[in-house]
């Protein structure tokens, strides 16, 4: 609600915001929003009589005495949002018809834009909890990273990106780190965004490496824009970074789609970009095929993914090598803490906030110590089987795992001998590796894909995959450039304390029922 009477009555505080308005039955403003129609009138100064005195009222802003009034309702979409009331002091010049027709033009403009106020203020409430939803509500506890990010969006009036961030844990104690940002704003580019973070997670889940997992994309969008030629899938453009930690190797395999580079912050305190072979945007892979590059990472150094808003000045890139420069000089001077450094890194944004929104990711990498890893290689011969069971067991024993040594025997018999049957004519590794789990890794040289056997009663072959699906938590496959691996995943329980003997129930059992 405001009021105008000229400039004295600038800055004069109006009774009434936030607060219901009553018009009681009869009165002009009444019939006005019950026939929808403007109404003229008059009305008496008096009327106030008990309105609060540290609150002005337009009438009283007229001073005493009778005023004409004249309401037209603010109309729109078939429905009555409020209504618009015009005063003039005195009744010597009451309102006329022209005014009534002026005044239910000026009610229609201001309904039109009240009512898509509220709309656009909804959608772009509905576009930030989608993405808020849609994005990692607390980014997982791994021992082979420690992570930490920020998502800061951008002014308000630019309505809500598509930037994402996530870090989904893999098999080998691997894990995937991500940073995405999908063209546009509003709701739209928010359900985008959350159906290529689903598609990635999906990918992700069948190992697959970086470029396979871009490219996989890229024919998704494609696709999808295939299927309707007048339309373009609103996540063509979409730029993307993919890589994949691996804690024994301590190295890092990454891939971009027409995404910025990542930077990587040595234990020496020297910050660098990392050199990867750029990639087009997913929609346009036709273009050239994605590949991926793999660096060393020495334990202990600070991988940082992020958006080109943290690039961006104004309303363009600006010189992206100084914005680049300040990132790494950001880092250069970060403290320990992942936290900290998260916190200089936005401390380079512009004072006025970002023009496109920034998803920043951090991840520490650390090294698998040499005495949680065990590994050997055989020659595919099926007498090798006991041998590797063997050396299983007394690993297990060095570790202090030997409740174990049932299941994993079982695991390492049936995946060594699978590998020896049609594994190609290659050798045979086997690999553990110990951390809050016991993870059996077997690997050959054929690409043939495992799968559990509905085995007949009268079968005497078939079950093996089917019990080792049984006697560990999870288990599956991924591919290398030449072979497979083969892995299962246990969780040590803790040794439950023998229960007591109950001699009365043991009696019991062998008491005569008659």
């Amino acid at each position: 609600m405001a009021a105008w009477a000229g400039e004295d009555s600038r800055d004069t505080p109006v009774g009434g915001v936030d607060e219901p308005a009553v018009h009681p039955a009869g009165t002009p403003q009444a019939r006005c929003l019950e026939t929808g129609q403007p109404v003229t009138d008059s009305v008496v100064t008096a009327a106030l009589a008990g309105h609060p005195a540290d609150r002005a009222h337009p009438v009283g802003l007229l001073g005493e005495g009778v005023h004409s009034y004249l309401g037209a309702p603010l109309r729109t979409r078939g429905s009555v949002l409020g209504l618009a009331g015009f005063y003039r002091r005195g009744r010597t010049r009451p309102y006329e018809q022209d005014d009534l027709t002026l005044a239910a033009e000026l009610a229609a403009r201001a309904a039109i834009s009240v009512d898509n106020a509220r709309h656009y203020r909804r959608e772009h409430h509905a576009s930030l909890t989608l993405q808020h939803s849609l994005l990692p509500h607390a980014l997982p506890r791994l021992s082979a990273v420690d992570l930490a990010s920020r998502y800061l969006p951008a002014d308000t009036e630019a309505g809500v990106g598509g930037d994402w961030f996530d870090a989904i844990p893999l098999s080998g104690l691997r894990v995937a780190l991500l940073v995405g940002d999908v063209p546009g704003t509003g709701l739209q580019a928010a359900a985008t965004m959350g159906r290529l973070r689903t598609a990635v997670r999906t990918l992700a889940g069948l190992d697959l490496l970086p470029e396979e997992v871009l490219a996989h994309l890229d024919e998704l969008v494609s696709r999808t824009s295939d299927e309707s030629a007048d339309e373009q899938d609103p996540a063509t453009g979409t730029t993307c970074l993919y890589a994949v930690y691996d804690p024994v190797s301590c190295r890092c395999t990454a891939a971009r789609a027409g995404h910025p580079p990542p930077a990587l912050l040595t234990p020496d305190g020297r910050a660098r970009l990392i050199d990867l072979p750029a990639g087009p945007p997913l929609g346009l892979g036709g273009l050239q095929p994605y590949e991926s590059a793999t660096v060393d990472l020495p334990a202990g150094s600070v991988l940082t993914m992020y958006t080109d808003g943290l690039l961006k000045e104004g309303r363009g890139y600006g010189d992206t090598d100084a914005r680049t420069g300040r990132l790494l000089a950001s880092l250069n001077l970060a403290g320990p803490a992942l936290e900290d450094i998260c916190d200089r890194v936005a401390d380079t944004l512009p004072p006025d906030g970002p023009q496109d929104d920034v998803a920043l990711l951090l991840a520490r990498v650390h090294a698998l110590p040499e005495d949680r890893v065990a590994s050997w290689e055989f020659p595919s011969d099926s007498s090798v089987v006991a041998r590797a069971r063997a050396l299983t067991r007394a690993q297990l024993a060095e570790w202090g795992m030997s409740e174990l040594d049932f299941n994993t025997g079982l695991v390492v018999s049936e995946l060594v001998t699978n590998a020896v049957r049609y594994g190609g004519r290659g050798p045979v590794g086997l690999r553990l590796l110990r951390d809050d789990s016991l993870i059996c890794e077997v690997s050959d040289r054929s690409n043939t894909s495992p799968r559990i056997r509905r085995a007949a009663t009268t079968e005497e072959g078939g079950r093996g995959l089917f019990l080792v699906a049984q006697f560990t938590k999870s288990w599956g496959a991924r591919y290398m450039p030449q072979g497979k691996t083969v892995w299962a995943e246990q969780i040590p329980q803790p040794e439950q304390p023998a229960p007591e003997t109950d001699e009365q129930a043991l009696l019991a059992m062998f008491d005569d029922p008659d």
